[in-house]
């Protein structure tokens, strides 16, 4: 049981350590007022599809689809399932997927 909650502690402190590194990253990364919005979003959802980002995000949809461009290419989010018609594409948050993979 102790090895348990010692491993858990650990993942929620990674969790944490990643979102701290990335509050700082983002700015950067997007270039935006909205990127605060956009790293509590992933958190809050880290597999999305981008018109869910759109509406709950708060964030304009331009700007939106921007960041979903930008973190696609740098390896922070992967395409789960292109778009297909009117579907949108299905995306995933990896490096938060991948501390809760471990």
């Amino acid at each position: 049981m102790n090895a348990q909650a010692q491993k858990n502690l650990a993942t929620a402190e990674r969790i944490r350590d990643l979102y701290e590194e990335l509050k700082r990253e983002f700015p950067q990364i997007l270039t935006s007022q909205w990127s605060t919005a956009a790293l509590d979003f992933l958190y809050s959802r880290p597999v999305f599809r981008n018109n869910v980002f759109t509406k709950k995000s708060g964030i304009p949809e331009t700007s939106a689809h921007r960041f979903t461009r930008i973190l696609a290419e740098r390896g922070l989010i992967r395409t789960l399932e292109p778009p297909a018609g009117r579907r949108p594409a299905l995306y995933s948050f990896e490096p938060l997927l991948q501390i809760v993979r471990d």
